[in-house]
């Protein structure tokens, strides 16, 4: 009996999987599509039926074959790296390292006055290696604690800011789905862009909730993460990938990159539950640990300074303001 249910556990999560795939990639009508899902959900009822009356011996090889089907015409979908982009992932950064700098080309500097109104700025931005001072996370909370969107900013010695956010590269008119982020439905794309722009349009024009921790790393650490954002830039700009909500997401893809450069680094269930992590990184001590968490979290809100400060180069310096860490 054991068994039995398993096998149908198994059974019901390839079902709705497949349901999943044709309604989000099947290049067809929405009329076709649910057609096509409601014959795949008879499918995988009447297999199940059969193995609940021992039958299952003559339903199970069927439903593998198609599913096996299914399996390739999902393999043979590809990024292309082609679409009509919505202007704030119209284009991609790439990096160019000579020497001891390092320079961003299409950095964002949008003038957002509400998401539908917006100045579009492009720009190229170079910085000295040798000069990061600070790494900061972010994390901007649109649908209760446990979800935000993860961003990274670099502080240089000059003042300056540059914040990196692997975000699903939109269509024109298109919205973001966590649901579709399991499907191949979004590519991803890697902005970079001002403070300005891309922590001000959360707390501005979205009404996000947005926080902001100081990481301690050592100078050596910074370094290797800019270039590892710089890498992941070059990679994406040559090889578009797919966003996925649970594997290739912005926390995950954070993740993978500080851990190439500190090996080891625990796995947690907060690195999916995004919104929870900035505790797991104050548990490993990458936060400042001599207080408790939720001072920490305290001293980090900045929605409301974010709200209040002006725009441009004096945004970074007042939403630091009253941190300690600058």
């Amino acid at each position: 009996m054991a068994g039995l249910f398993v096998l149908s556990m198994v059974l019901l999560l390839a079902t709705a999987w497949v349901c999943g795939a044709l309604w989000y990639q099947l290049p067809v009508s929405r009329g076709w599509r649910i057609a096509a899902l409601v014959a795949w959900a008879l499918l995988g009822l009447a297999t199940l039926v059969l193995c609940w009356r021992h039958q299952g011996m003559r339903a199970l090889p069927a439903y593998a074959v198609a599913f096996t089907v299914v399996l390739g015409w999902w393999a043979g979908i590809q990024p292309t790296g082609r679409g009509d982009w919505a202007d704030d992932v119209a284009r991609q950064t790439r990096a160019t390292v000579q020497d001891h700098f390092i320079t961003f080309d299409q950095v964002r500097d949008f003038e957002w006055r509400s998401e539908t109104d917006y100045t579009v700025r492009w720009k190229t931005a170079r910085y000295g290696l040798d000069t990061v001072e600070t790494v900061d996370v972010a994390t901007s909370y649109w649908m209760g604690p446990a979800i935000a969107h993860t961003l990274v900013s670099f502080g240089f010695r000059d003042g300056r800011y540059l914040t990196f956010s692997i975000e699903i590269r939109k269509r024109r008119g298109e919205a973001f789905s966590s649901i579709a982020g399991f499907f191949k439905h979004f590519e991803a794309t890697l902005v970079a862009a001002e403070e300005s722009d891309i922590l001000r349009t959360r707390t501005h024009a979205r009404g996000e909730d947005v926080y902001l921790y100081r990481v301690g790393m050592s100078p050596e650490a910074r370094r290797s993460l800019l270039l590892a954002y710089a890498d992941e830039a070059n990679l994406l700009a040559a090889k578009p990938r797919f966003y996925n909500t649970l594997t290739a997401n912005c926390t995950t893809i954070v993740y993978q990159m500080a851990e190439r450069i500190v090996p080891g680094l625990p796995l947690d269930y907060r690195l999916l539950l995004s919104g929870l992590l900035p505790q797991y990184l104050y548990d490993i001590g990458a936060l400042d640990t001599g207080r408790p968490f939720e001072e920490v979290r305290t001293a980090a809100r900045i929605t409301q300074r974010a709200q209040s400060a002006p725009s441009g180069p004096a945004f970074s310096a007042a939403i630091r303001a009253g941190q300690g860490a600058r």
